[in-house]
């Protein structure tokens, strides 16, 4: 099978080099460095989209479902223009479910097969092939494409109808989004009060309250380092996607209310290009504290 990949960014280059490692792989970006680093790893550029039209398989991975949107079906370069009958397009970004329902509408009335497959895990893991991948959408066309997929993900799950995958990717990343908003909240009192960051942090990261995204944040948080995740604004569109669909489907979720709430806390005071971990910094402000490996307790506090 012929394989395109469009989109190389953070999660996307990785994903194509290990594809390209056993498959037959072309790959796109608007973005040339990213195209030209891939090419010494085994994977072909293509300088037009045109040159997609006969790949068996179109697999994207893009920052967002208008993006997504975007490439597929602009009226003057979307790749449907070009995409032969049979072809299955993948798509590995994290999208809108209700989108994602449309997507796979549209792509059905042009007879082009469809599977949302968000994936999880952080760009480690991408580089590692051991992301995990939700898929939604016609199994026995999973079952064709598994043996590719499986150079990028270690764990690949078929979720159920279209829209499927999205959907199980959104109730994972909004469990990790509570879960970072609670230690925002939560930690600058534990140094207010006196703790020390690095024995909390190892307490937390080796006991109960324990998660991924303690383990992920706090170590790069009592370092004061920002930038190993996702940015934060960019991660937001998982909270306004669960609170339309618990506004639609009439679903109480008051703890993920408030930890939006959290969250827009931080995009107000300008953090919004740092990762998760830069919500702890509106409660830092507030209480007048570091959590730090560094930070020493002001006794006018």
């Amino acid at each position: 099978m012929k394989f395109g990949f469009v989109g190389l960014g953070q999660m996307g280059a990785p994903m194509a080099i290990n594809l390209s490692r056993e498959n037959d792989v072309r790959i796109f970006d608007k973005k040339k460095k990213p195209m030209v680093e891939l090419v010494n790893k085994r994977a072909q550029a293509v300088n037009t989209i045109e040159q997609f039209s006969d790949v068996n398989v179109l697999i994207l991975c893009l920052p967002n479902v208008e993006t997504v949107q975007q490439v597929l079906f602009n009226s003057e370069d979307g790749l449907t223009k070009y995409l032969k009958k049979g072809t299955i397009v993948i798509d590995t970004s994290t999208s809108d479910y209700s989108a994602t329902l449309n997507i796979a509408n549209e792509l059905n009335k042009l007879k082009i097969d469809f599977l949302d497959a968000p994936v999880s895990g952080m760009r480690h893991r991408a580089q590692n092939g051991t992301l995990s991948m939700m898929v939604g959408g016609d199994s026995k066309i999973l079952e064709v494409v598994k043996p590719a997929l499986s150079t990028i993900a270690s764990k690949i799950i078929f979720m159920g109808a279209s829209g499927s995958g999205q959907l199980t990717k959104l109730i994972n990343q909004l469990l990790f989004d509570i879960n970072m908003a609670g230690l925002a909240e939560i930690l600058p009192m534990s140094r207010k009060l006196g703790l020390d960051p690095e024995q909390v942090t190892e307490i937390i990261n080796s006991g109960t309250g324990r998660s991924y995204a303690s383990e992920f944040f706090l170590p790069n948080i009592i370092k004061g380092d920002f930038e190993k995740g996702y940015p934060m604004q960019a991660a937001y569109k998982d909270l306004i996607s669960g609170a339309n669909i618990s506004s639609q489907q009439k679903i109480p979720t008051p703890v993920l209310a408030a930890a939006t709430a959290n969250y827009q806390k931080a995009l107000q005071e300008g953090h919004g290009t740092k990762d998760k971990g830069a919500m702890i910094l509106v409660y830092e402000r507030l209480l007048k504290v570091a959590f730090r490996a560094s930070g020493k307790i002001n006794k006018n506090l």
